[in-house]
């Protein structure tokens, strides 16, 4: 075996271990297009996609590098990083593949935004009652009162919801708004650097009306990212561009954020959101059973906001179970013994997880009445399209994965065909009762953990 081939084999079982050992924004963002370049008695070389990854990996990550290939190797060895970008493979005809792959596409937002996540959707509370006027009050009037507004809450409680709602409202006024994660907007950086397009990064987000950054916590620890997003902000700033932030904790909390950044980010309104009271969470679970057109009794809507504590997104995945259960036995009327058998698997001191990608993919084909490994497939049929843009519209959705994810999934499809998927159901959300039933009936199977055909 050539020294090329074995440092290959080497790092892509190495890789494996590290998934599980770092976050998945670090692993995306640094690792995944990482390749073993060569292998010797006391050294293997690592191509890393460009300088950025290469001293990232070298300065953060090597001793947790070194340990994983000590351990798979058997032998301690040096590890190094230097670039690498292999060249693209050429296409037919006079189209040529050496042109740099593009930048998202020309709708920032495809994808990314929630058809359900508006004000009007949203349930006020005293928890929430100041986020919400200050929301409301950025998207009336962009850039003149709360800028930036920083919303900070623990997972699951509307912080998403409310820049989501800015953003609909926003664009609904024909501005240029772009919500991103920092994962996101990590990515997209690391993207441009490698392709020597940090001028075409900087023109796409400097040009904005409004920049929302949902998690902007992750931009902890990355130096470089914050550097960039320093002068991104200061950029949007000084044109009266609105920015809205969220978080998992407040500003002084950002322990490896830059104290420039932290001062930013503490200038305008900084606001939190507590989880509900149990009159809010009530007013929750009779909104989303009128939503769901789904009868429920006021002592079993109470009994399942008493149940429900901690998060919005706890509380609806407990009533969407409860609904799931009552339709598919039928049930003639819902008491709690209906409630019981529907949470029976469920532990109050353990919050609903989400489904993996796995059973998402096979709970949308045995809907759909279709082999699982059809959706990775070729096959055209209208039911096989429709069935696959639905499963990757839910795989963002639930499961939060990225678009590269998601397209490995479908048979290494690539970013573009997977937004042109997630925009086209975000679309027919809005205007077809059909696909709203069945991708409700999905969710509720997910929420139920059944993998069986309801239609």
């Amino acid at each position: 075996m050539s020294s090329e081939e074995a440092a290959r084999r080497l790092w892509e079982t190495v890789l494996g271990q590290l998934q599980l050992q770092v976050t998945r924004p670090n692993y995306d963002t640094y690792l995944r297009d990482t390749v073993g370049l060569e292998l010797t008695a006391d050294r293997l070389v690592v191509g890393a996609p460009n300088d950025y990854a290469a001293a990232w990996l070298s300065s953060r990550a090597l001793p947790l590098i070194t340990s994983t290939v000590t351990r798979v190797l058997g032998r301690r060895v040096e590890v190094t990083f230097r670039l690498h970008q292999p060249a693209p493979r050429q296409g037919n005809g006079t189209q040529s593949l050496l042109r740099p792959t593009p930048l998202p596409a020309s709708d920032p937002n495809a994808g990314r935004l929630n058809s359900r996540y508006t004000f009007d959707r949203f349930v006020v509370g005293e928890n929430t009652r100041l986020a919400y006027a200050a929301a409301l009050a950025v998207a009336d009037s962009p850039g003149e009162l709360y800028n930036p507004l920083y919303i900070f809450s623990g997972p699951g409680l509307g912080k998403t919801h409310l820049l989501q709602a800015i953003a609909h409202r926003l664009i609904s006024q024909g501005r240029r708004v772009l919500y991103v994660t920092a994962e996101q907007f990590t990515s997209d950086f690391v993207t441009a650097l490698g392709q020597r397009r940090v001028d075409d990064f900087r023109a796409r987000y400097y040009q904005l009306d409004a920049l929302l950054v949902d998690d902007v916590h992750l931009l902890t620890g990355k130096e470089r990212t914050q550097e960039e997003f320093y002068h991104t902000f200061n950029h949007v700033y000084l044109q009266r561009g609105q920015i809205v932030l969220a978080a998992d904790r407040p500003p002084h909390d950002l322990l490896g954020l830059d104290s420039h950044l932290r001062s930013r980010f503490e200038g305008g309104l900084v606001v939190d959101i507590q989880p509900p009271s149990l009159e809010t969470r009530l007013a929750i679970v009779q909104r989303k059973a009128q939503e769901l057109r789904f009868p429920l009794p006021d002592d079993i809507a109470r009994y399942l906001a008493e149940l429900c504590t901690r998060s919005v997104r706890e509380l609806e995945g407990y009533l969407n179970r409860v609904v799931a259960y009552a339709r598919l036995i039928e049930a003639p009327a819902i008491d709690l013994e209906v409630v019981d058998k529907a949470l029976a698997a469920l532990s109050r001191s353990n919050p609903i997880q989400p489904p993996s990608p796995e059973t998402v993919i096979r709970t949308v084909a045995q809907f759909f009445n279709v082999p699982p490994n059809a959706l990775a497939g070729k096959g055209r049929s209208k039911l096989l399209a429709d069935a696959r843009h639905i499963a990757m519209y839910l795989l963002r959705e639930q499961c939060q994965l990225s678009l590269k994810d998601i397209g490995r999934l479908f048979g290494n499809r690539d970013h573009s065909t997977v937004i042109h998927a997630l925009s086209k159901i975000e679309s027919l959300l809005r205007t077809d009762p059909l696909l709203r039933r069945q991708v409700a009936e999905i969710r509720s199977l997910l929420s139920l953990g059944l993998s069986q055909a309801t239609a």
